[in-house]
């Protein structure tokens, strides 16, 4: 079946005058792997599962989509705002995203749930240079959270194996990019948990420091013969 499909493939691509077709495979051994065209300099077209994650204010990752077929990012900014609903109740106050997310249909969700999405706004700039100074200081501020998703990525890659993914079936390599998720939250929290020891080790020794020692003289006593 594998070894048939990819010469029906491109049987049709030689007799057709496309040089794309759907579900094209590129490997036999690993026959759900789609070409992700990336538009790269280093590397035009990659290979492998393509994810969304979104990153809470205080450093967690959740990973929200993945697939292994090519996908517009700009889709999911709204059901990743509902999981986040779902999560702590209410809809975040501010979503830092990239251009790509930055679509009208997620702008008028955004706004009619009272969610600031960062960016430029639409229509004309505005003629106060007070004003025009404070959005590019609130850009620049978005895009410096924003940059939080990016190194995630990095730090997955560098450290716990995201970019070596050696499972052959696509639900081992969910499994395994989903525990390598768990694993950055985990040493998030272990960071969390390290900081709040510190901090109550400092008070305690504060607190033993600022206690006054009471001595009491002792007079010496002679027993009688």
């Amino acid at each position: 079946m594998v070894v048939s499909e990819p010469v029906r493939q491109q049987t049709i691509l030689d007799q057709s005058d496309s040089r794309s077709i759907p579900d094209r495979i590129v490997s036999l051994s690993q026959a759900h792997i789609r070409p992700i065209v990336r538009g790269k300099a280093r590397c035009n077209v990659e290979f492998g599962a393509k994810i969304s994650i979104s990153v809470t204010g205080e450093g967690f990752t959740f990973l929200d989509r993945l697939s292994f077929d090519p996908y517009n990012e700009g889709e999911d900014l709204q059901a990743q705002a509902r999981a986040y609903r779902r999560r702590h109740g209410h809809y975040p106050k501010v979503i830092c995203a990239d251009q790509i997310y930055r679509t009208r249909a997620n702008r008028a969700f955004c706004l009619r749930h009272g969610i600031r999405l960062s960016g430029p706004r639409l229509g004309r700039p505005k003629s106060d240079p007070e004003l025009l100074a404070e959005e590019k200081r609130q850009f620049l501020d978005d895009q410096r959270q924003r940059n939080a998703v990016e190194g995630k990525i990095g730090q997955g890659k560098r450290w716990f194996g995201l970019g070596l993914i050696r499972e052959k079936l696509a639900v081992t390599q969910g499994s395994t990019i989903a525990l390598n998720v768990l694993v950055m939250n985990l040493e998030k929290l272990l960071e969390l948990l390290f900081v709040l020891f510190t901090a109550l080790l400092r008070l305690l020794l504060v607190n033993e420091g600022g206690r006054s020692i009471h001595t009491v003289p002792l007079k010496p006593q002679i027993a009688a013969a």
